[in-house]
């Protein structure tokens, strides 16, 4: 099991194993908002490739959060799973959706900048983390992607959990995972450096690979 310094040496590690897309016209990395943003930003300044972010909001169980029910993505992307929606009545599936549209907003407004909205038509979206846990969140991250038009859907990751990993392999095109070990712990344990990323290291990272 390998310790990373911080999510600049994981996205240097991770950028080696998607060295085969070097080069490729339609490649477009998106961190994921916000600890995926570092690593995705190493990533994309090797492959040579632009950077930008997905807002992802995970929709929630009110009791049990991390349990989705659905997520929501730019451009008024909803994705539901109606079997989990099902157990929740319209009034609070409307609360759970109603508050991370806010905060989904707040982010787009933040992150974007002025910039156009995300369109991933005919592109090869390489969807970066810090790290999968549960996994939910860039699975939700991949279908928001492919509602927005990406032709392939790549997941790449520094550490992550083997059913992360799994369910992963069955939703994207190709996951990458650097390394994910047999008893998988928080993916904090799996850096010496594992500060809560701020808005505006994000914002600045979108600003100096622009």
């Amino acid at each position: 099991m390998t310790t990373y310094r911080d999510r600049e040496e994981a996205g240097r590690t991770l950028a080696e194993r998607l060295t085969a897309l070097i080069g490729a016209p339609d490649v477009i990395v998106l961190g994921l908002v916000r600890g995926g943003v570092p690593v995705a930003r190493v990533v994309a300044e090797r492959l040579g490739a632009p950077l930008d972010v997905l807002v992802v909001r995970k929709l929630g169980m009110p009791w049990a959060p991390e349990v989705a029910f659905g997520a929501l993505g730019p451009g008024g992307v909803r994705v539901l799973n109606d079997v989990v929606a099902s157990r929740l009545t319209e009034d609070d599936v409307a609360e759970v959706v109603r508050r991370e549209e806010a905060e989904l907003e707040r982010r787009e407004r933040l992150y974007r900048a002025g910039r156009p909205p995300l369109d991933l038509t005919g592109r090869t979206a390489v969807i970066v983390d810090d790290g999968l846990a549960t996994g939910a969140t860039a699975r939700a991250a991949v279908q928001v992607a492919r509602h927005l038009g990406a032709r392939r859907v790549v997941v790449a990751v520094p550490v992550g959990s083997q059913e992360a990993y799994e369910m992963l392999a069955a939703e994207a095109d190709q996951v990458v995972c650097a390394q994910h070990p047999p008893e998988f712990m928080a993916v904090s344990t799996y850096y010496e450096d594992f500060h809560e990323v701020a808005d505006s290291e994000v914002t600045e990272a979108l600003t100096a690979t622009a």
